[in-house]
Order: structure tokens, then C-alpha cells, then sequence
């Protein structure tokens, strides 16, 4: 039983998700590299193709005079592939077909993306470089990422950089060739630089981290890529992690609501209608030009005497700071501090004096006065009875 179940389960371990996914013998071979791209030879496909298949696309209008000057290199180029081309000025459409020539099955689309590159604008020499095995293509369309049109313009400028050093380093570090253009973004290469390329392109435009960050990264996997070491490692842990910076915008001035009113503003009087206030109207033209000069004239010498001030203020002198003044005011509020000083100590000196006499009076001599007439009064009053 256990034997059974134990092939079951390896049964159903080495089962496929597809019908004809099934292993094969050269998959685990080491000697085949499974991601060499092998030149197309002719020999392969001795019949050609059975079906003519066809791809056109539109170009603007401004390419239209740099097209007719390069056309006849670009089908020299698709003829040696087979491939036949037609350039439609009056409807200002590229258009690729196969021919009973045509060998390769796959070269169709390489033609359809070189006439895609010319009409985004890529120069022909570099986009007739797309028809070989080892160069991609990829054209990101970044216009619909964002809405806001002056923030597109700005994160596109981002890509550039000041003059053109991110994108020459995007160039360098991926291995591809970048050109942005309008709404879109055209890149050549393989296909990892390819998708290294569109992950810059999108992150910069959705505002998820800028090129020069992006930048940093390859940077250190180009030098951690060098040490066989860390061949296998996760590098999680050598790259740097950026955290977003809030950045304090300035605030909107929004203008003050005024209270609605169903009725419309006053119309504001014309021309005529304040000459006609003012009474010029019924002038003729010459007191018109009469009086158009005297209030020229007026402005004239109203300027004149405004800069015939301007020029002598520069001789008028300054006015001079006098020390001896100041001098002899502050002695004389001396001299009157002084003085009411002195009075007020006489004043003191007298109310002292006075209150010095009344303490020396002697209380005996005082008593002894006081005694006497009492004495006589009762003398007195013995005499009578």
C-alpha cells in the first residue's frame, strides 16, 4: 500500500500544467545556454511563406521630408530580409509586407517595429539595427501614466536631465538606446536592459522613485554582479532604500466668493459718454488739440520741477549736530536741580530749628509758674470767708 501511494504522489509531483509540457532531454543539459539567440539561417525554411502578411503605420507630418531622404536605405535593408515596403505621402502611412522571398517567419515583425521606431522619431541608422536577432524593441507610452499636464512635463524632464546626463547614464547602465519623444518613450536592446528601462521610465512618470535613485541601484548590482561570492546572495541587504521626503507646497490663494446677485454689474460708461459728462464732445478739434497740449505742457513742468528738486537736494548741507548747545542746556537744568535742591534743604533746616525749641523748653520752670496764682487764688478765697 505505502509503495503504491509513494507512486502516486511522484506521479503527481512530475505532472505538467500543459498537454504537451512534458520534460525533455536536452533541458538539463549544461552544455546548451538556453538563452543564446541563434542567427536565422535560410536553409530552415527552403519553402517560404505560404500566406503575404502585412503591417503599416502612420507617421506625423513632420517626419514626412526626413522620411524621403532616408527611404531608400531602409528598403535596401528590408529587400536583403526579404521584405517589401511602401511610403504613402498622401496618407502618411509606412506599410510592410512578406514576399515569396521571405525566409524568416519572424522577420515581419522586426519589420514592423523598424517602421514604428521611424515614425516616433528614431534615427534610421539606429532603428535598421533592430532587424538583427540580438536587438529588442519597446516603445512605453507614458502620456496616459498622468494627467496633470504641467507635472507630465516635469517628471519627463526628469528622465533628461540637465543636459541629458540621466539619460546618457540610463544609456550606459542597461545597455540600451533611449529616446524620448512627445508621449512616448522608444528604448532598443536586450531584453533585460529593455525591462530595466521601462521600470525607470514608469517609476519616474508615476512619481514611485526618481531616475537617479534607479541609477544608484544598477550601479551597486553592476559591482555586487562582479563579486562570484554573492553570485547566489540575495542583495537585499547591500542596496539602498529610499524613503519619499514630504516637501511643503505652497498653498493656492483662492480668491474670496462674492455673495451672488441675480442682477448683472452696471455697465461701466464709454469714452463718449464721459466726454459727453465732461463736455469735450462739443468741442471742436482745435481746442481738443489745444487743450491736449496745455495738459502736456502741465505734465512737462510738473517733472521738470520734481527732478530740479531731485538735483538740488544734493547741495542742500545738513544740518549740524551742536555739542555746545546741548552743553549749555543740560548746565542750565543743573544750575535749576540745584537751586530747588538748596531751598528745599533751608526749608528742612528752619521746620528742624523749630522743633529743636520746643524740646529744650524746661517742664520745672513751667510747673513752678503754674503753681504760684494758684496759691494767691486760694488766699484769695480765704479772705472772702
Amino acid at each position: 500500500m505505502d509503495a503504491e501511494v509513494g507512486g502516486e504522489v511522484e506521479k503527481k509531483a512530475k505532472k505538467h500544467k500543459g498537454k504537451h509540457d512534458k520534460p525533455k532531454p536536452w533541458d538539463d543539459d549544461p552544455n546548451i545556454d538556453h538563452w543564446k539567440v541563434e542567427k536565422f539561417d535560410p536553409s530552415w525554411n527552403d519553402g517560404g511563406m505560404l500566406e503575404v502578411s502585412s503591417f503599416s503605420t502612420l507617421f506625423p507630418q513632420y517626419q514626412e521630408k526626413y522620411l524621403q531622404q532616408v527611404w531608400p536605405k531602409v528598403k535596401t535593408a528590408l529587400k536583403e530580409c526579404g521584405i517589401s515596403c511602401e511610403l504613402n505621402l498622401v496618407e502618411g502611412s509606412m506599410t510592410v509586407s512578406t514576399t515569396r522571398k521571405t525566409r524568416d517567419p519572424y522577420i515581419i515583425v522586426k519589420a514592423r517595429d523598424l517602421i514604428k521606431l521611424l515614425s516616433r522619431s528614431v534615427p534610421a541608422p539606429q532603428a535598421i539595427k533592430i532587424l538583427n536577432d540580438d536587438m529588442q524593441c519597446d516603445i512605453i507610452k507614458i502620456g496616459s501614466l498622468i494627467r496633470n499636464k504641467d507635472r507630465f512635463v516635469k517628471r519627463r524632464q526628469h528622465l533628461l536631465g540637465p543636459n541629458l546626463s540621466t539619460l546618457k547614464a540610463i544609456e550606459i547602465l542597461t545597455g540600451c538606446y533611449v529616446l524620448v519623444q512627445g508621449n512616448t518613450v522608444a528604448s532598443m536592446g536586450s531584453f533585460k536592459g529593455l525591462k530595466q528601462v521601462r521600470r525607470i521610465v514608469e517609476d519616474c512618470i508615476l512619481n514611485v522613485m526618481h531616475p537617479v535613485h534607479n541609477i544608484k541601484i544598477l550601479l551597486m548590482k553592476r559591482e555586487l554582479s562582479k563579486n562570484p561570492a554573492l553570485a547566489n546572495a540575495s542583495w537585499d541587504r547591500f542596496l539602498p532604500k529610499f524613503k519619499k521626503k514630504s516637501v511643503k507646497h505652497k498653498k493656492v490663494k483662492t480668491k474670496e466668493k462674492k455673495p451672488y446677485t441675480p442682477f448683472p454689474p452696471p455697465q461701466q460708461p464709454s469714452k463718449i459718454d464721459l466726454e459727453l459728462e465732461s463736455g469735450e464732445y462739443f468741442l471742436s478739434d482745435k481746442k481738443k488739440s489745444a487743450k491736449k497740449w496745455q495738459e502736456k505742457q502741465e505734465k512737462q513742468s510738473e517733472k521738470t520741477a520734481e527732478k530740479k528738486r531731485k538735483r538740488e537736494a544734493a547741495f542742500v548741507p545738513p544740518k549740524e549736530h551742536v555739542g555746545r548747545v546741548s552743553d549749555v542746556t543740560k548746565s542750565d537744568d543743573n544750575k535749576s536741580e540745584m537751586a530747588e535742591m538748596a531751598m528745599s534743604l533751608k526749608k528742612k533746616a528752619k521746620e528742624f530749628k523749630k522743633h529743636e525749641a520746643h524740646d529744650n523748653i524746661n517742664a520745672e520752670s513751667f510747673i513752678a509758674d503754674t503753681a504760684e496764682p494758684r496759691e494767691s487764688k486760694k488766699r484769695k478765697k480765704s479772705h472772702q470767708i
